[in-house]
């Protein structure tokens, strides 16, 4: 028994990190899609890119480990079914409990790594994310001007650049300051080059000039120069610590945060990332039971298993949309928050239920021909 036990535990688990392994690369692959023209225009470094988009994995991975989890199970115990394994299995005294047991019995160790996800390297991972983001924004100011479009840089700044030469050098700046309210100022050169500065980086224009119109009269007055040097002041401007979001807090802290600290509408929010935390790894164990339930209720004859197979998708897709409706819900109506934990537990208590509750039959290796009645 324990060697057919870990034969079918291995082609689950082998399947399953496989499954999750190509499901996360191929999110990530297209996640990072987004940060590669840092890379071709902007002159971010390999490193930073790597480490950026690395960093989004484990919130792929809370995704696609139920997914995974329940396509290879599904997969695994139909073609068992289709080759007559089962068949052999249950003529040699398994019920259909036993024959579940070792997919259970990964989908709870699923469940416990997926807490290990939501409780600690996902806040983690995303809060790293979200910091390396903001010093990118506000300290690799390179990344900022991008060709051909106005570029807001900060509150009040606007910077235009026709074309970034391949050394580097900016051909074409137009650069229109309002930050001193009241005395708006713009400047025009021929080409120029973005340098960091200890207090930050800035600009520096050559062969252009600045114009300014005068308050009182409305007169313009230009001025030009030969090289000039406009201070972007992005890291200056923070003005306090960077609001972290719901999905980079501790659990602890998403539990106690109150709402004059973060107001009324992020504090539905808070609450239901917290409860959402606690309940979705439950979706593996749950995935698992009801496909198991409806692929192993029936009979191991002959019949097609083609309507289960499409019965157990349809139910796990019902159920995983139902989950995200019911956690938007829970956001904007508190009250609705026991609801997230009825929808996570219910699919591991009915699918419990119906797979013990299944008729063992007689198996069709064991059952004889039937003599006819006169």
């Amino acid at each position: 028994m324990r060697r057919v036990t870990l034969y079918i535990l291995k082609q689950i688990g082998i399947g399953t990190f496989l499954v999750t392994a190509g499901l996360a690369c191929l999110i990530w692959l297209t996640q990072s899609l987004r940060f590669v023209e840092l890379i071709v225009n902007r002159g971010l470094s390999l490193s930073v890119f790597l480490n950026l988009t690395i960093l989004l994995l484990p919130n792929f991975l809370v995704i696609v480990l139920p997914i995974a989890l329940f396509s290879v199970v599904l997969f695994t115990y139909n073609r068992l079914k289709a080759d007559r394994e089962l068949v052999v299995l249950m003529a040699a005294g398994w019920t259909r409990n036993t024959i579940a047991r070792p997919a259970i019995a990964l989908a709870g160790l699923m469940t416990a790594f997926s807490y290990l996800l939501q409780l600690w390297l996902v806040p983690e991972s995303f809060r790293a994310f979200r910091e390396l983001q903001f010093t990118i924004r506000h300290k690799y100011a390179s990344i900022l001007l991008q060709e051909g479009v106005f570029n807001q840089v900060t509150n009040g700044l606007m910077v235009y650049v026709r074309e970034r030469a391949s050394n580097g050098e900016l051909v074409g700046i137009v650069v229109h300051d309002s930050r001193n309210r009241g005395h708006p100022v713009t400047m025009m050169a021929e080409r120029g080059s973005l340098v960091l500065a200890a207090d930050g980086p800035r600009v520096v224009m050559v062969n252009g000039n600045r114009q300014e119109a005068e308050p009182d009269t409305g007169r313009l007055k230009v001025l030009y120069f030969e090289r000039n040097t406009i201070d972007l002041n992005v890291v200056g401007e923070d003005t306090g610590p960077r609001y972290r979001e719901p999905r980079e807090r501790p659990l602890g802290e998403l539990l106690s945060v109150t709402r004059k600290e973060v107001g009324d509408q992020d504090f539905g929010r808070f609450r239901a990332e917290a409860h959402q935390r606690l309940a979705t790894p439950f979706l593996n164990l749950g995935f698992v039971l009801v496909g198991l339930a409806i692929l192993l209720a029936g009979g191991f004859g002959r019949s097609p298993q083609a309507p289960r197979v499409i019965v157990a998708v349809l139910a796990v897709i019902a159920l995983q949309a139902g989950m995200l409706g019911v956690i938007n819900l829970a956001a904007k109506q508190l009250d609705l928050v026991p609801l997230i934990y009825v929808h996570a537990l219910a699919p591991v208590i009915v699918g419990y239920y119906a797979l013990r509750q299944a008729p063992e039959g007689r198996s069709p290796v064991l059952a004889g021909p039937r003599r006819a009645v006169s």
